[in-house]
């Protein structure tokens, strides 16, 4: 069933992870240079590779466990990106290449909020399909 409040979430992350990443810069470098999601591979990769797992969990609907287990591997991949920007804004010595962090090292915040409310969601569903075979 696709018309489920964890489809409208696991949208929104999707959305965030592919679509904004244009939007908002990570940073702004001592040369006034703003420096997108898209100019590092490896950080597009893993915004793409977010935005692959949501709308891959939104197809998964009738495989609950399926879906909820996709949420987390998501869930992880954003925490693995925040560590990489904490990493990024922390290890620079004196801002020699960082000098301005932009509200593009947030959204795998936001992304990841909206997938642990995807999982809430399809959690809730699990134990009401479970409760009702209870009483078959």
């Amino acid at each position: 069933m696709l018309q489920r409040i964890q489809t409208v979430y696991l949208l929104i992350a999707a959305g965030v992870s592919a679509g904004l990443i244009y939007v908002f810069e990570l940073w702004i470098t001592s040369n006034d240079e703003k420096v997108f999601a898209a100019d590092i591979n490896y950080v597009f990769a893993a915004f793409l590779t977010s935005a692959f797992l949501s709308v891959v969990a939104i197809f998964r609907y009738k495989n609950r466990k399926s879906q909820f287990m996709l949420g987390r591997l998501n869930i992880i991949l954003n925490f693995f990106l925040i560590g990489f920007f904490v990493y990024q804004s922390l290890n620079v010595s004196g801002e020699t290449a960082v000098s301005e962090k932009g509200i593009g090292m947030l959204l795998p915040i936001v992304s990841i909020v909206f997938l642990a409310l995807a999982n809430k969601a399809i959690k809730k569903d699990e134990d009401l399909v479970k409760s009702v075979d209870r009483l078959r």
